[in-house]
């Protein structure tokens, strides 16, 4: 099933960096850098999430007070929801600008450590960057479009609350995916459009890595390790959907290991 499959290669991409402390320092420097101002960022949301939900629901000050509280608790969590979707997004986004060259590096040894890319291209440190920001502003722009209904959701009478995290976590994972398999799928001549194309051929697999991802990358400083797990995951995924070999030669297992 490919709901396990993908679960089983973001588990391979988590093994593999925590076993390899050069790949997990390629990828924890940048995630650092912006978990830092996005848990800022974080703390001034808690801090007004009253007030906003407040704002959101003036319709609701002449009622009850359970009533008023329940209204301003289901703003509250559309609030949440929505902004946990962009942020988480806009995380993974950001950090991919910063070190687009770190995580390009990381694909490439994943790459190398389980067998060669047929024609693979290979970026400049400068196209990188580049291609880091382009892409990271579309994925800024995609997660800012996902985020009304996601908010919209949040409103419905009892469900709303609970769906709206519920469809946060899968729009965001994939989102994410189309992120962090990027420097795979670019060593394989494949762009932004073309890369949202392959991962709709297997959603459950996409989702499969993309979700866990989503849902560690929310946790203040836990992104700092999930971002390049997930990033070493997402090679592993490229292969999978590319058709490639996604298991080591026997030699190399205690570099990518098999889950």
């Amino acid at each position: 099933m490919d709901l396990v499959l993908g679960l089983r290669l973001f588990v391979r991409g988590t093994v593999t960096v925590l076993r390899s402390p050069r790949l997990l320092l390629l990828g924890a420097i940048p995630a650092l850098i912006v978990s830092v101002l996005y848990l800022g960022a974080l703390g001034t949301l808690i801090a007004w999430l009253p007030d906003i939900a407040a704002t959101l629901t003036p319709f609701a000050d002449g009622w009850s007070e359970a009533l008023r509280t329940g209204a301003r608790v289901a703003a509250g969590a559309a609030v949440v929801a929505a902004a946990a979707a962009v942020a988480v997004v806009t995380f993974v986004a950001v950090t991919l600008a910063v070190g687009g060259p770190f995580y390009e590096k990381l694909a490439e040894t994943v790459d190398e450590a389980v067998g060669p890319v047929p024609g693979a291209v290979e970026p400049s440190w400068v196209r990188s960057v580049l291609r880091g920001v382009r892409d990271g502003l579309l994925l800024i722009g995609l997660s800012l479009l996902a985020a009304v209904p996601l908010f919209v959701l949040g409103f419905v009478p009892v469900v709303g609350p609970v769906l709206a995290p519920v469809a946060a976590a899968l729009v965001g994972g994939r989102l994410l995916m189309i992120e962090l398999i990027a420097p795979a799928l670019q060593r394989r001549g494949l762009d932004f459009g073309a890369r949202r194309r392959v991962l709709r051929t297997r959603r459950l697999a996409t989702w499969g890595v993309g979700v866990p991802t989503y849902l560690l990358a929310a946790i203040p400083f836990v992104a700092v390790l999930a971002i390049p797990a997930a990033s070493a995951a997402a090679t592993l995924l490229a292969r999978e959907l590319r058709g490639e070999p996604t298991s080591a030669p026997a030699r190399d297992r205690g570099v990518c290991p098999d889950a």
